[in-house]
């Protein structure tokens, strides 16, 4: 590690603690040319994968994006903020752990799907509308048997 002050290679650490949350190391390091003393960090970094869109460009991962299309489809539902926050946690973590440095924006709507179904079937239908680009009132009641298929039966 460099000095941050003199600028030579060869430092000392003197201190390494875990952070409260346990999500990084603090160093206290001691440089043995000038012996001043600075503190660095250690943090894990995880890269989300780029989105490849429809017409072949390619942009970064935008979790306000993701979100935004799930508030929007959640539009005065009775789905709480909690919810949203943890649904689009479990997308970021399929993302992360499929281990693919690009992915196409379709799998992103399915995923959004997958949970939106999870969610609130309203919200469901109302993304799929969108997404599909359903083009008559027969592939809305094609989507809202399929929904309803999945209900199911109280026990009496």
């Amino acid at each position: 590690m460099k000095c941050p002050f003199c600028q030579h290679d060869d430092t000392q650490v003197l201190d390494t603690r875990i952070s409260e949350e346990g999500d990084s190391i603090r160093r206290r390091r001691r440089c043995v040319s000038c012996d001043k003393r600075f503190t660095t960090y250690e943090r894990i970094e995880l890269t989300m994968p780029v989105i490849v869109k429809k017409n072949g460009s390619r942009t970064d991962f935008d979790p306000k994006k993701l979100q935004a299309s799930l508030q929007l489809a959640l539009r005065k539902r009775p789905v709480s903020a909690e919810a949203v926050d943890a649904a689009i946690h479990r997308i970021e973590q399929k993302l992360l752990s499929s281990g693919e440095r690009e992915v196409v924006s379709g799998q992103i709507g399915e995923l959004v799907m997958r949970e939106l179904q999870r969610l609130d079937k309203i919200a469901y239908i109302r993304f799929a509308s969108v997404y599909k680009s359903f083009e008559d009132v027969a592939e809305f009641q094609d989507a809202i048997a399929e929904v309803g298929s999945e209900r199911k039966v109280p026990p009496k």
